[in-house]
């Protein structure tokens, strides 16, 4: 049921509800115009190229938050603003914005689809209290629709679907819904069908109203509802028994009535459907042409009636930073401010902007906070309200906002806010590890002093980039996500800050572990004629579990070594990790135990006692049987039947693990896995394999052991392990 008007003013609609523009021109104070309840954070998420942007370009303008629509393709939409992106034709960066829709307040955050750019995803998934996941009908679910998917859900984000490009050649709305069940092991429930096929896609039939509407070429039309058309009408009926059913399964209330025999009306199926979204049990799913403009007014009525409000998602977990203790964060405006940064952006105009959701009370501009993260009190500048690049001032920003701040020079993304008498401690938000390095240099020495202050810069503003000095050859080395993640920061560095950088070739992050458990001993005696310095521990290491990280802990009798200098042992541990024991990568996934060792009661020092842990792990770690890992890459290949011999034969000798073909139609899919390392260039080798008319994607999956003959071939000298 479409339940707003498309005019844009400053009176009422029919219905007596205030129009788009008036909304518009109330956003200046940010007064709570809108209780909690009728407030919706959302996010649009999807896989590379399913249409997430052009989406969120027509929801801002049957919203009236624009009045022209933006065009990906010809470098027009609002959201993709950056220059990389309109060039380039995809999302890089997250871009928030605020709209209004049936006297509701709708807080959208559009986040990029590319692997790359999952950092942008993981954070925008933190903050907000519902998705939109968008396929493509002709693709289904694709690999990064898996990834944003398990981000969402351990996020525990409530999510409605849409089914794009419902009038392309191939697409099919009930194919999709397998995949998403036998994919995402989801419920999905759809609550539409398609009116029309592909080309002839013309509308939708409503299964919860069991209405149909058309839509016409023209966006300043509204949909029009239609009589059921008849030869349809006995499959929507049982496709809407179908629903009931499924729906009944997951929320109790509606199985009560369903068992006594009562047919549901509208709003009970509805409300039932708002219980089970809520609380994550079930998905609903409805379709459209986001290109074509057809399907937003529909998705955004599911957005309104299915997707939580702040106060009905679970409390964020919080702990007392001075106890420990857990807190219990109510989302009211007249509760404790707390507040999460998740994101810091260097904005040319106003300097550093630091994005946040308010989580509970409310903040105004000139307020002290207390950044209980890193134990400083900041003061708030002036508190924007976002619409992708362009900033609206405000003077209050209350419970269930999304804004940006300028003025806190010390916080960084994932740090927490609050009041300086009530300091808690939100849960942080984790970062994959970049998997791509290169050396960089400044072309000139002009660029010298620059280059420094512009890799700080992006790395405050991006957590998966990682910059780093190595001593042992004098280059700046800088890590990323992949390929294009670096061109495009290299990029960002000369057109923003001005700094021209020779890059060398990519090359992979490898990693170090342990096989087997091993002990040593780490001695660090120095006699300097006066004072000396005295370190003596012992250190077992064992492998940990693949992804768990790195543990320490001590079991010392009696006072062999003091409770002081532990700590120390524990630094010496952790550095000497950063450079392995096989090719001077980083060691991972160990656990470290300091079981003995002695003191001196005057030249034993922290310095000391740091040295020898570093010594023992190392020689630890050379007997405790070191390998090489390597980045695995989860790659789906989409491809013509005709060039799928070539293309497995390419795969095969780049070391791939073939695990799947499937068929789509006329075209083939293949699923493998694949070395890191095997995959530079692949863009341009697949281009000549198909004549450009295969695509891929590709994602992080997970490290794996790199074979002794490759480490042979690449020239990967091995220490002895003696």
């Amino acid at each position: 049921m479409v339940r707003t008007t498309l005019e844009v003013g400053p009176e009422l609609s029919e219905k007596g509800d205030p129009k788009p523009g008036a909304l518009r021109a109330e956003a200046k104070t940010m007064p709570r115009s809108y209780p909690l309840e009728r407030v919706r954070n959302i996010g649009i998420i999807a896989h590379i190229d399913a249409g997430k942007t052009t989406l969120t370009e027509r929801i801002l303008f049957f919203t009236g938050r624009t009045h022209k629509m933006g065009e990906v393709d010809e470098g027009t939409a609002v959201m993709d603003w950056m220059e990389q992106e309109r060039r380039r034709g995809i999302t890089i960066t997250a871009a928030a914005t605020t709209c209004y829709w049936q006297d509701h307040r709708i807080n959208i955050i559009d986040t990029p689809g590319h692997v790359d750019f999952t950092a942008e995803v993981e954070r925008s998934l933190r903050v907000l209290d519902g998705g939109v996941v968008v396929f493509d009908a002709m693709a289904g679910v694709e690999p990064q629709s898996e990834t944003v998917w398990r981000q969402a859900s351990h996020y525990r984000v409530p999510r409605v679907c849409f089914i794009n490009k419902m009038d392309r050649l191939g697409a099919d709305l009930w194919h999709t819904v397998s995949m998403i069940e036998a994919r995402l092991k989801a419920v999905p429930i759809p609550i539409q069908m398609p009116l029309g096929a592909e080309a002839d896609f013309a509308g939708i039939i409503d299964l919860v109203e069991m209405k149909a509407w058309i839509y016409a070429e023209d966006a300043s039309i509204p949909p029009q509802e239609i009589g059921l058309p008849p030869q349809l009408a006995p499959e929507a009926a049982q496709r809407r028994e179908s629903l009931v059913e499924k729906l009944a399964e997951n929320d109790d209330q509606l199985m009560v009535r369903y068992v006594e025999g009562h047919h549901p009306s509208p709003p009970e199926i509805r409300a039932a459907l708002r219980r089970a979204t809520v609380a994550n049990r079930v998905v609903p799913v409805l379709c459209g042409s986001a290109l074509r403009n057809k399907g937003i007014h529909h998705l955004l009525n599911a957005i309104v009636d299915y997707l939580p409000s702040p106060t009905e998602v679970s409390s964020p977990w919080a702990i007392d930073s001075r106890t420990g203790q857990p807190v219990a964060i109510v989302p009211r405006d007249d509760s404790p401010f707390t507040a999460l940064a998740f994101k810091v952006v260097s904005d040319p105009f106003v300097g550093r902007l630091v994005y946040f959701r308010v989580y509970s009370g409310k903040v105004k501009a000139g307020d002290q906070v207390y950044n209980a993260t890193r134990d400083r009190k900041e003061r708030i500048g002036r508190l924007l309200l976002m619409h992708a690049n362009h900033r609206q001032e405000v003077d209050e920003v209350d419970t269930g906002g999304i804004a940006a701040t300028v003025g806190l020079k010390n916080t960084f993304t994932g740090d927490t806010l609050c009041q300086p008498h009530q300091p808690v401690l939100l849960e942080a938000i984790r970062f994959p590890e970049p998997v791509v390095a290169v050396a960089i240099e400044p072309r000139t020495r002009a660029d010298q002093d620059k280059l420094g202050d512009a890799l700080r810069r992006l790395a405050e503003e991006d957590p998966t980039f990682k910059v780093r000095y190595d001593p042992e050859t004098g280059q700046t080395v800088v890590s990323a996500m992949g390929e294009l993640h670096l061109e495009v920061l290299i990029e960002r560095m000369l057109r923003e800050f001005g700094v021209g950088a020779k890059v060398g070739r990519p090359q992979v992050a490898y990693k170090e572990t342990i096989t087997l458990p091993a002990r040593a001993e780490g001695r660090f005696i120095k006699q300097f004629g006066g004072r000396g310095q005295y370190g003596h521990v012992w250190i077992e290491v064992q492998p940990a579990e693949r992804g768990s990280g790195f543990h320490f802990s001590e079991r010392i009798k009696g006072n062999a070594i003091p409770k002081e200098f532990i700590p120390a042992v524990e630094e010496g541990v952790k550095e000497a990790m950063e450079r392995g024991v096989l090719a001077g990568y980083p060691l991972i996934d160990i656990k470290a135990t300091l079981y003995d060792g002695s003191y001196h009661e005057v030249d034993s020092s922290d310095i000391a006692f740091r040295m020898a842990g570093a010594l023992a792990f190392r020689e630890a770690a050379r007997r405790a049987d070191p390998i090489l890992l390597e980045p695995l890459m989860r790659l789906e290949v989409v491809t013509p039947e005709a060039f799928l011999g070539d293309i497995l034969a390419d795969l095969n000798s780049r070391r791939a693990d073939i695990r799947a073909i499937d068929t789509r139609g006329d075209i083939k899919v293949i699923q493998a896995f694949i070395p890191l390392a095997e995959t530079f260039g692949y863009a341009t080798s697949l281009r000549s394999l198909s004549q450009g008319r295969a695509t891929y994607s590709m994602e992080f999956e997970r490290y794996q052991e790199v074979p002794p003959a490759i480490m042979a071939q690449r020239g990967i000298l091995v220490e002895s392990r003696a």
